[in-house]
């Protein structure tokens, strides 16, 4: 059995450096670590990230052995152009000389969760100095914490800062998830002397891309963030809950309209009202993002995310940005993905039966790996490795490709048609090879703002039992959810690569939204999420600049439902949803056409699915002979 679905204790045991020295200064301290190893429980919260790491490497691969004793210095100051201090732990051997430098900035804290203390030791051991900064306006560092604006500058200049100290031979590596993978990238552009490479995980290349796709508000992100991340540190919020000062019924904050003053009575800033403001893809996304300014990055990225992951859409966009736009050879060439079965936050899916992991896969030693080729000069091969990792679900195997989408692809139509047995699923829909020849052939639901489809399985950052390939079966028998399913498949399919619906829609709306689920059902009727999307019928053309409908006019939508790589077995058959809401992950559409986030009025939409000769609506997998 894989490491991965193993049964784990309440907490998981990992190795962990003895303390040898400690004294603690005023503001700062130093910590002598030696290789020595004890036994340290680690909580249950970070068992589900840490699980991973208990994983077999490579085989063709073995990291270096530890070498060094340990220095740490805590809560060292980084000046920044400003005036304001960032605060620093720094990890690096006990040892004359200079060493590489690892950078991770981080609005966490930079002593807590398992990408922090754990592989400060495991890299300085290794003869790299690692830096674990908190972020302007949390926890040890100054100034004022205003989301990812202020991190292009700021880690530009904490790049300046580390190469130019005494321990550092001037090669600054950087890596980080989520916010912090996000930070690992954004200043890039910026073009420090002293950034050679970077692992970016579970990141994107705009905030737009992370909080909206395709004009819809990831509501269950936008939230979540504005009632737990206000204030300098997550202590003042969680204590509040955890005292009873504050009871959060999510059920009911997510309901709330209108959306700009939905969280007045729960969090201290108003970001999240800023996020709102910007409904369209404009300046301030711009501001801060990488999707313009590939061109200025001379440096390679290790991107990593997961088929389940809110952010694997935005992966494959700096993936595609940075082998096509880079702006050297190096950047061009030398950047690499790694897509595993896993979702955003951790590497085990809240329902392991369904997906196997296979073999797992180190991927500290995959860092490792990378900084030894890049900072270090070691030959190991990295680079003469195929740019693509991913993992097929189904086989349940790690595999290599050299492009995205595959060049072996064949690009497979699913044409949606009325016809089909009768069944309890609203539809009775069918997915064939070949197009409905009815002239005039339509389905249609009504869609009410005050009874959304709920979120049931998918690419979620938040809401954790709810994210993952979840059995859609309760929201398949909706009234308001369409659903057109395939004969059983004669042998195995692969799909992988980008997924599309090419949807023929109209809506007595001004404005709506249109879903597209993925699922795979099994011979004992369970139907399996496997990807989704999205779009707000005024982005149809245009994220910079949307335009409403024509209540009753049909429009042709192209509805991406993200990428995957997945297996369907003979037997099993292929079914698509479309429906109008996912909430909470997403913002409900109100029906009105009214400005996003500033009104409460709601409105019923017919919406009419059309499918015949003259508008032939098509599901297009990205087939791969097997």
């Amino acid at each position: 059995m894989s490491p991965l679905l193993s049964d784990s204790p309440p907490g998981v045991y990992i190795g962990y450096p003895a303390v040898i020295r400690l004294t603690v200064p005023s503001v700062s301290g130093e910590i002598m670590f030696r290789s020595v190893t004890t036994r340290v429980l680690i909580v249950p919260a970070l068992t589900l990230f840490l699980s991973v790491f208990a994983a077999t490497a490579q085989p063709d691969w073995e990291p270096g052995p530890e070498q060094y004793e340990v220095k740490v210095k805590i809560n060292v100051k980084v000046p920044m152009r400003d005036g304001v201090n960032l605060s620093a732990d720094i990890y690096r051997p006990d040892a004359p000389g200079k060493f590489p430098c690892l950078l991770l900035r981080t609005y966490w804290g930079n002593n807590i969760g398992p990408l922090k203390v754990p592989w400060g030791l495991y890299f300085a051991r290794r003869g790299y100095g690692v830096a674990l900064v908190d972020v302007r306006g949390r926890y040890d560092a100054e100034g004022v914490w205003e989301p990812y604006v202020d991190e292009p500058q700021d880690g530009y200049d904490t790049q300046q800062w580390l190469g130019q100290q005494e321990w550092c031979n001037g090669s600054v590596g950087t890596f980080g998830r989520s916010y912090d993978g996000f930070t690992a990238l954004m200043s890039a552009p910026l073009g420090s002397p002293y950034l050679k490479c970077m692992v970016p995980a579970s990141n994107q290349q705009t905030n737009f891309g992370h909080l909206y796709n395709d004009g819809v508000p990831q509501l269950g992100v936008i939230f979540m963030a504005g009632v737990f991340l206000a204030g300098h540190t997550l202590q003042p919020n969680i204590s509040r809950f955890a005292h009873g000062e504050v009871t959060v019924n999510y059920e009911e904050v997510f309901r709330r309209l209108p959306l700009m003053t939905a969280l007045d009575d729960l969090q201290e800033g108003s970001y999240y009202k800023d996020w709102l403001s910007h409904w369209k893809y404009d300046s301030y996304w711009k501001s801060y993002g990488v999707k313009e300014k590939y061109g200025r990055i001379t440096v390679p990225a290790y991107l990593m995310s997961g088929w389940y992951d809110n952010l694997v859409h935005e992966a494959f966009r700096n993936f595609k940005g940075m082998r096509q736009e880079g702006g050297s050879e190096i950047a061009r060439k030398g950047t690499k993905i790694l897509v595993g079965p896993w979702a955003h936050g951790g590497y085990r899916m809240a329902d392991g039966k369904t997906v196997t992991f296979g073999d797992g896969l180190d991927l500290r030693a995959v860092h490792l790996r990378w900084y030894d080729y890049w900072l270090k000069g070691i030959e190991n091969g990295i680079d003469r490795e195929a740019p693509i990792r991913i993992f097929v679900m189904g086989d349940d195997r790690w595999r290599d490709e050299t492009e995205w989408p595959l060049a072996r692809t064949e690009w497979t139509n699913f044409y949606l048609s009325s016809q089909g047995s009768a069944n309890s699923l609203h539809g009775n829909g069918r997915l064939s090879p070949q197009p409905d020849a009815s002239t005039a052939p339509t389905d249609s639901y009504h869609y009410n703002p005050h009874d959304p489809v709920p979120t049931l399985g998918g690419q979620i950052s938040t809401h954790g039992e709810l994210k993952g390939p979840r059995d859609r079966r309760p929201v398949q028998r909706r009234d308001d959810v369409l659903v057109y399913t395939s004969q059983p498949l004669e042998r195995e399919t692969e799909v992988t690569g980008p997924v599309e619906l090419r949807l023929y829609a109209a809506s007595t709306a001004r404005d709506t939204d249109f879903t597209a689920t993925l699922t795979d059902v099994h011979p004992d009727g369970r139907a399996i999420h496997i990807c989704e999307g999205i779009m707000r019928a005024s982005f149809r053309e245009s994220l910079e600049n949307p335009s409403l409908i024509e209540p009753g006019k049909i429009y042709g939508y192209r509805i991406s439902l993200w990428e995957t790589s997945t297996v369907f077995k003979a037997g099993h058959r292929i079914r698509l949803e479309v429906s109008s809401s996912n909430f909470p992950r997403y913002a409900r559409n109100l029906n009105t056409g009214n400005r996003l986030g500033t009104s409460a009025e709601t409105k019923i939409a017919e919406q009419t699915i059309h499918h015949g000769a003259q508008y032939p609506s098509v599901l297009v997998l990205p087939v791969i002979p097997r």
